[in-house]
């Protein structure tokens, strides 16, 4: 069985106030949903941040650890953060390089197999709207 995990990070204005979305579903349905603020940042660093918070709760949740998966399948809209995470591209950016950093450290605490994965925006509706959910909660200053 496998554990199918839906990320998105966003910032309005860019940088700008920012919050992450992630949800992770097994094949009977939400095992884990959450929209948080991040205070300021990049897309990007929204991105790599969705995908931090998400490999912590997998590390600790024990509904998450005890549901028999092998795999985690994570599905992100960034193709930045796909490619860098995969190693197909180059880290340039300092920042990202901290945050690449510290998902690997996170995901040697992951007990499943991950892979991580391209999808169009369109199929990334949950986490999406857990992201404008977050942003949308912010007083008009951030």
């Amino acid at each position: 069985m496998d554990l199918i995990a839906h990320i998105d990070g966003g910032a309005r204005g860019n940088p700008g106030p920012a919050a992450i979305g992630v949800v992770v579903r097994d094949e009977n349905g939400v095992l884990f949903e959450d929209s948080v603020a991040i205070g300021h940042a990049t897309n990007n660093e929204a991105e790599y941040r969705a995908l931090i918070h998400l490999l912590e709760h997998c590390a600790e949740d024990s509904l998450i650890l005890n549901s028999g998966a092998k795999r985690l399948r994570v599905h992100a809209d960034s193709l930045l953060l796909v490619n860098q995470i995969t190693g197909e591209w180059k880290i340039k950016e300092p920042r990202l390089r901290e945050l690449y950093d510290k998902v690997q450290k996170v995901k040697a605490r992951v007990p499943f197999e991950l892979r991580i994965r391209h999808i169009a925006r369109e199929k990334n509706k949950d986490a999406d709207r857990l992201v404008n959910q977050a942003l949308d909660a912010l007083k008009p200053d951030g």
